[in-house]
C-alpha cells in the first residue's frame, strides 16, 4: 500500500534466519512469543526509533526479544538494517561467523577460513574487518568475556600471517590499537597474549615502508613488565618473561629498519637495558623459561645488532645501573654483564667498550677503593676477552690511564682519604687490593698486543717510573720518599706483567739499549724490593723458552739431573752473540754488585741462580761460558773475603748460588773432568758444610752455621782444576782467560751501591769529577738531569769495564 512503512517480520520469522550453529534461546514455561503488530503509516522519508516504534509488551517478552536481537546484531547501527543480519555487509557476518556460541570452543576454523579467503580476494576490506575486530574485541574486554578476547586476538594473528606483505599495513594500526588496549587492562593473562601477539607480529619481514608506526608505548609497557613485583611469584615470572620477550620484538622490528624509531637513541636505552639488568641480576634459575636466561638472549641478540655508532649508546645504561645499584663492589655480576657484551658485540667494536670503561674508571676516581678495584677487575676480564682484536688506536693512551689509577691510588694510600676535603677515608688494604688489580689489568692489555707493541708499552712504562733527581716524581708534592719508592714498586710489578708475556727472538729487540740501561740501573737502589723485581723483569726477558720455572721446580739445585729437567735448548743466534758482546760486561757487573747487598734474601739469591742460569741454557757460547765461570769465582771470592761486610747468611747465599751454577753448567757440554770437580766439592760440602749449599740456605729458614763462616779450602771451586778440565776441549781457546780474575772496575760504584737511588749515584759521580764541578765563585746550574746526561755520566766512568781485566 502506497504512503504506508513495509511490515516487520515476525518473531518467528526472524528467529528462523537465524546462522547455521546458533539456536534461539528457550522461553520459560508458560510464556509465548507475541507478534509485533503493524505500525501506523508514517509520511515518505520519517521513520521511529526502534524504542519508539515498539509497543509496550510485558517486560518478560520485552528482556527475550533485546536478547534475541543480541544474538543477531553485536552492535548498535543507524538505521533499521542493523537488526536484519541478512542485510549486514558480508565482512562483518563472516567475523561474526568466527565466534561459537560457547567460548571455549575456541575459533570456528571452518568460517575463520572463509573470513581469511574472503581477506586475501579483497585486500581493500582488510582495514575494515582489521578495525570491526578490534571494536568487538573492545567490547568484549568490557563486558569481561576474555574468552572472545582471545578468540579475537587469535583471528587478528591469523589475518596478519596469511596477508601479504604489500597489504599488511591495512591490518597493523587497529593490531596495535589492540595490543595497546590489552596491556592497559590490569590482567596479568592479557599482558601475556598481547606480548605473544606482538612477538608473532614483530617476526614478519614486512616490505613496505611505514612511516608513521611507533613503538615508544611498547617500549615503555614491555619495560615496565620486566619489573613487575606481582605477589604470586609465579605470575611475576610470566610477566616478566612477557615483557623481556616483548622487548625483544621490538627490537627485532625496528633495529634493521632505518624508517622506523631509532631504538638506539638515549631514551630507549635507559628503558631496555635496565629492564634486562634487573633480570639478569634477581634471577639464577637455570631453564629456559626463567628471567635470567630470556634476558641473556634479548641482551645478546640486542648487543649483536649494534653497529659502531650504536655502542656508546648501549653501554652507557649498563655503567649507570651498575653505579646506582652498587654494583662494582660485588664484582662477579659486573663481570659478568661485560662477559655478556664482549662476546656479543662485534669484535671490531670491542675497543670501543674498552674506551667506555675507561672513561668511566676516571669519572670515578674519587670513588671509594672498592669501586674502582671492580672497575679494573672488569677492565682485566674484557681485555683477555678482547685478545683476537685491539686494544684500539690508542694503545699508549690506555697504559697511560692506568698508570695514573696507580699514582693517585698510592697518593690515596699514603694520605688515608681517596678525596681533597680529607672527608672520606680509605684503607691501605683497600688501596693494595686496587693496586694489584690495575697490575693485572697492565698484563692482560699487554698480553692483546703485537710484541712490537708491548716493546713500546715496555719503554712507555719504563719512562714513567720516578728516579728523584732526574725523572719528576709520579706522587704528590707531599708524598716524599716513600711514595717515589711505592710508584717505583707498582710500576716494575707492572713491567713485569708485560714482560712475562713478551716473547721475541731476537734479545736486541727486547733489551734495547734505551731500556736495559735504566733498568739495570735499579739495580744499585737500596730497597731490596725493587731489586728483586728487577732480577725477574731480566730473567723473564732472557728465558724466551721458558726454562725458568723447570729449574725453579727442581727439589734440589745441587742434586737433580738437568735430562730429567726437559730443558729446551738451542744454538746461539748471530744476534745472540751481538747481545752478549754488547751488554755482557754490564750484566755481569750488575750481578756481581746485587750480591755485595747486604738486605738480599733468599728470593734473592735464587733469582741470581736462575738468571745466570737462563743466562746459560739461552746464550751459550764458549766465550759466555768461560765468562760466566769467571764470574762465579770472582762470586766465591767475595764470600770468602774479610774485607767484605757481608753477614753469614750472605756469604752462605753466595757460596750456594756458585754451587748450584756450577752444577747446572757442568751437566751442559763442559767435559767431564769439569763436572767430576763440581760433584766432588758438591759431595765435601753436603757431608761438611751443608749451610753452602742452596738446599740449606735458600730456603724459608735457613740453617746457618753458629759464630763466624769459616770455610775450609776443600770446599771451594778450584780455578787451576776448572782451567784443567777445560783443556784440549773447545772451551780452550778462552781458557787462558782464567789467569786473569774477573775484578769489574767499580770506581767507587762499590760505595755507590749503597745510595737510595740512582739519582744519588749520579749526584756523587758528578761531585767526584772535575768536570762537574763549578767553580766556587759560578752559579750552580739549574738545568735538569735527564736520562741521557745519566747515561753519559756512567758510561764516562765505567768505560774501561767494557773489557775484562
Amino acid at each position: 500500500m502506497p504512503g504506508t512503512l513495509p511490515r516487520f517480520p515476525t518473531v518467528p520469522a526472524l528467529l528462523s534466519s537465524l546462522p547455521r550453529g546458533v539456536s534461539p534461546p528457550s522461553l520459560p514455561r508458560g510464556i509465548t512469543m507475541p507478534s509485533l503488530p503493524t505500525l501506523p503509516s508514517l509520511p515518505r522519508g520519517v521513520s521511529l526509533p526502534r524504542a519508539v516504534a515498539m509497543p509496550t509488551v510485558s517486560q518478560a517478552p520485552r528482556r527475550l526479544l533485546q536478547d534475541c536481537c543480541s544474538v543477531l546484531d553485536h552492535q548498535t547501527p543507524g538505521g533499521l538494517c542493523g537488526c536484519c543480519w541478512a542485510l549486514r555487509p558480508r565482512y562483518k557476518r563472516l567475523v561474526d561467523n568466527i565466534f561459537p556460541e560457547d567460548p571455549e570452543d575456541g575459533l570456528v576454523k571452518a568460517n575463520m577460513e572463509k573470513l581469511t579467503f574472503f581477506a586475501l580476494s579483497a585486500p581493500e576490506k582488510l582495514d575494515r574487518i582489521a578495525a570491526y575486530l578490534s571494536e568487538r574485541l573492545t567490547r568484549e574486554l568490557n563486558r569481561h568475556r576474555y574468552g572472545y578476547v582471545c578468540i579475537a586476538m587469535e583471528a587478528l594473528e591469523q589475518l596478519l600471517l596469511a596477508c601479504h606483505c604489500q597489504s599488511i599495513n591495512l591490518l597493523v594500526e587497529s593490531f596495535l590499537s589492540t595490543l595497546r588496549l590489552l596491556l592497559e587492562a590490569d590482567k596479568p593473562h592479557l599482558h601475556i597474549l598481547a606480548t605473544n601477539s606482538f612477538v608473532k607480529f614483530a617476526n614478519i619481514e614486512e616490505d613496505t615502508p611505514s612511516y608513521h608506526r611507533s613503538y615508544d608505548f611498547f617500549v615503555s609497557r614491555f619495560s615496565e613488565m620486566c619489573h613487575s613485583e606481582h605477589e604470586d611469584a609465579d605470575i611475576q615470572n610470566k610477566i616478566r618473561v612477557s615483557g623481556i620477550r616483548g622487548l625483544q620484538g621490538v627490537v627485532r622490528k625496528t633495529v634493521d629498519d632505518e624508517l622506523q624509531v631509532n631504538i638506539w637513541e638515549p631514551r630507549h636505552m635507559e628503558q631496555i637495558v635496565p629492564a634486562l639488568l634487573v633480570n639478569l641480576q634477581q634471577h639464577t634459575q637455570a631453564n629456559s623459561e626463567s628471567p635470567a636466561e630470556q634476558t641473556e638472549v634479548c641482551f645478546r641478540e640486542l648487543l649483536g645488532r649494534a653497529a659502531y655508532g650504536h655502542i656508546t649508546n648501549a653501554i652507557r645504561p649498563v655503567l649507570m645501573h651498575l653505579d646506582s645499584h652498587s654494583l662494582w663492589e660485588g664484582r662477579s655480576f659486573a663481570v659478568r654483564c661485560f662477559q655478556i657484551i664482549m662476546y656479543s658485540i662485534q669484535s671490531q667494536h670491542s675497543h670501543l667498550v674498552i674506551q667506555q670503561l675507561l672513561g668511566h674508571l676516571d669519572a670515578n676516581s674519587r670513588s671509594p677503593a672498592s669501586v674502582r678495584a671492580g672497575i679494573m677487575e672488569v677492565l682485566s676480564e674484557a681485555a683477555v676477552i678482547e685478545a683476537t682484536g685491539s686494544v684500539g688506536p690508542t694503545v699508549l693512551e690506555v697504559f697511560n690511564t692506568l698508570l695514573r689509577q696507580l699514582r693517585q691510588s698510592v697518593d690515596y694510600q699514603l694520605t688515608g682519604y681517596y678525596d681533597n676535603a680529607g672527608k672520606h677515608k680509605t684503607t691501605s688494604t683497600e688501596e693494595k687490593t686496587l693496586q694489584d688489580a690495575v697490575i693485572k689489568t697492565i698484563g692482560s692489555f699487554a698480553n692483546t698486543l703485537p710484541v712490537y707493541q708491548r716493546s713500546e708499552v715496555m719503554l712507555f712504562i719504563m719512562g714513567k717510573i720516578p728516579v728523584p733527581g732526574i725523572y719528576p716524581a709520579l706522587g704528590s708534592p707531599n708524598a716524599g720518599f716513600e711514595g717515589s719508592r711505592m710508584i717505583q714498586v707498582m710500576l716494575l710489578k707492572s713491567l713485569l706483567q708485560v714482560s712475562e708475556r713478551y716473547e721475541s727472538s731476537n734479545l736486541l729487540t727486547a733489551l734495547p739499549s734505551s731500556f736495559l740501561e735504566p733498568l739495570l740501573s735499579f739495580t744499585l737502589m737500596e730497597d731490596p724490593e725493587i731489586r728483586l723485581l728487577v732480577l725477574f723483569i731480566l730473567t723473564s726477558l732472557i728465558d724466551r723458552r721458558h726454562n725458568a720455572a723447570r729449574l725453579n721446580a727442581a727439589r734440589s739445585l745441587t742434586a737433580f739431573d738437568v735430562s730429567a729437567l726437559e730443558l729446551k735448548e738451542d744454538g746461539c743466534s748471530r744476534q745472540d752473540n751481538l747481545f752478549m758482546r754488547k751488554h755482557a760486561q754490564r750484566l755481569y757487573r750488575h750481578v756481581y754488585l746485587t750480591c755485595r747487598e747486604e738486605s738480599s734474601g733468599p728470593a734473592h739469591y735464587q733469582a741470581l741462580f736462575t738468571l745466570l742460569a737462563v743466562l746459560t741454557v739461552e746464550l751459550a757460547s764458549e766465550e759466555v761460558v768461560v765468562d760466566l765461570i769467571r764470574l762465579v769465582l770472582a762470586l766465591q771470592e767475595l764470600a770468602s773475603s774479610a774485607q767484605e761486610s757481608l753477614s753469614v747468611f750472605n756469604r752462605c747465599g753466595v757460596h750456594a748460588v756458585c754451587a748450584a751454577f756450577l752444577h747446572l753448567l757442568s751437566q751442559l757440554g763442559p767435559p767431564p773432568p769439569l763436572q767430576q770437580h763440581v760433584a766432588q766439592v758438591v759431595e765435601s760440602r753436603r757431608q761438611d758444610a751443608p749451610h753452602l749449599l742452596p738446599e740449606d740456605v735458600l730456603c724459608d729458614e735457613p740453617r746457618l752455621p753458629e759464630g763466624e763462616l769459616k770455610v775450609d779450602q776443600s770446599l771451594l771451586f778450584v780455578q787451576s782444576k776448572i782451567c784443567e778440565a777445560l783443556t784440549g776441549s773447545s772451551y780452550s781457546t778462552h781458557a787462558e782467560r782464567f789467569n786473569t780474575p774477573y775484578t769489574p772496575q767499580l770506581t767507587d760504584e762499590d760505595r755507590l751501591s749503597k745510595r737510595k737511588s740512582i739519582g744519588d749515584t749520579v749526584s756523587l759521580q758528578m761531585d767526584m769529577d772535575p768536570q762537574y764541578c763549578p767553580d766556587t765563585h759560578q752559579k750552580p746550574q739549574t738545568e735538569q738531569i735527564t736520562f741521557e746526561t745519566l747515561k753519559n755520566a756512567i758510561g764516562k766512568r765505567t768505560k774501561p769495564e767494557n773489557v775484562l781485566s
